[in-house]
């Protein structure tokens, strides 16, 4: 029979979103539920299973249908076998044999396990704001802080699956708020969607003046509404995010010399606010006159089911 359909999933540490593409590509539907934040291994992996087979049904799929599912979570993978070592936003979720309790209960359907990073690096390449150069670097602002590298067309996965995990590179070691990835001082601690509100309460309970509410949902949203209305705490902390992302990307343009940046996630709703900020700050430590381009993804939410479908190619 042949095989018509694929399966992307974009597991984050929000949500878990599920696309069914056909042969050609095109999303068909898309499905998605909360991210249990609590769960470990096999509860995720059980709950995913139950929603494929909610989408099998939906559309009538038989065995041999699908191509192959792909999934995407922000975690170190190894990828040749789909261990899970560590999810920093899900951290219930580690040393775990995914690929492989998946494959036991999905008999007979190709299962592809990655990282976030570099599934949204393979869709904005192929089919996004990538197009066209030789060499890019996704760089994911949102949750967490990220990257995916594709050399001459191709993701660089490094020895062990986990290249481009430039959030938790050390900016500050053994100061600042710990991180999912047990270290204090990475990239992600300091300017991701997930830390900064950490640093905003700190900077409250310190006596900072601020129109902020220090409440339990306080968010990034929170941040931007009172950037735009001048609030100084809010300035101070769109710079300090805007300082460690531009030190990061100046960072991976040094180790790597690719001058393609392409920028995602929800952090880029912050606009020129953040991302001014972020371009005058690398081209203040860059001092090579070489062009370096600084693109924003174009596949907006959908870049991760998108990116999960086309591992499935890969």
């Amino acid at each position: 029979m042949c095989k018509k359909y694929r399966i992307g999933i974009d597991a984050g540490g929000t949500k878990v979103a599920y696309g069914l593409f056909d042969a050609d590509g095109q999303l068909l539907d898309r499905m998605q539920h909360p991210s249990d934040i609590n769960a470990d291994g096999p509860a995720f992996s059980d709950r995913m299973i139950e929603t494929i087979r909610e989408i099998e049904k939906k559309h009538n799929l038989k065995n041999g249908d699908l191509q192959g599912i792909g999934i995407c979570m922000p975690s170190y993978i190894l990828f040749d076998t789909g261990y899970v070592y560590l999810t920093s936003a899900l951290t219930n979720i580690r040393d775990f044999p995914m690929k492989e309790y998946l494959q036991e209960r999905l008999p007979g359907v190709k299962i592809v396990l990655d990282n976030d990073s570099n599934a949204a690096a393979l869709a904005e390449y192929r089919k996004g704001a990538g197009r066209g150069s030789r060499h890019m670097i996704y760089m994911a602002t949102s949750t967490g802080i990220g990257s995916g590298i594709i050399v001459d067309g191709k993701l660089f996965r490094g020895s062990y699956g986990w290249a481009g995990e430039c959030g938790h590179m050390l900016a500050t070691p053994d100061e600042g708020i710990m991180c999912g990835c047990r270290n204090r001082g990475c990239f992600m601690s300091h300017a991701s969607g997930r830390y900064v509100p950490k640093h905003l309460k700190i900077k409250m309970l310190e006596g900072r003046e601020t129109s902020m509410v220090d409440k339990e949902d306080l968010s990034c949203e929170d941040l931007l509404a009172a950037y735009n209305e001048g609030d100084e705490l809010a300035i101070e902390m769109v710079e300090q995010m805007a300082h460690y992302i531009a030190v990061c990307a100046y960072n991976c343009f040094m180790m790597l010399n690719i001058n393609v940046f392409v920028f995602g996630g929800g952090l880029t709703h912050f606009g020129d606010a953040l991302f001014g900020r972020v371009r005058k700050e690398f081209d203040r430590y860059n001092q090579i006159p070489l062009p370096v381009e600084f693109r924003f993804a174009e596949l907006k939410k959908d870049f991760g089911i998108v990116g999960a479908s086309e591992l499935v190619l890969d």
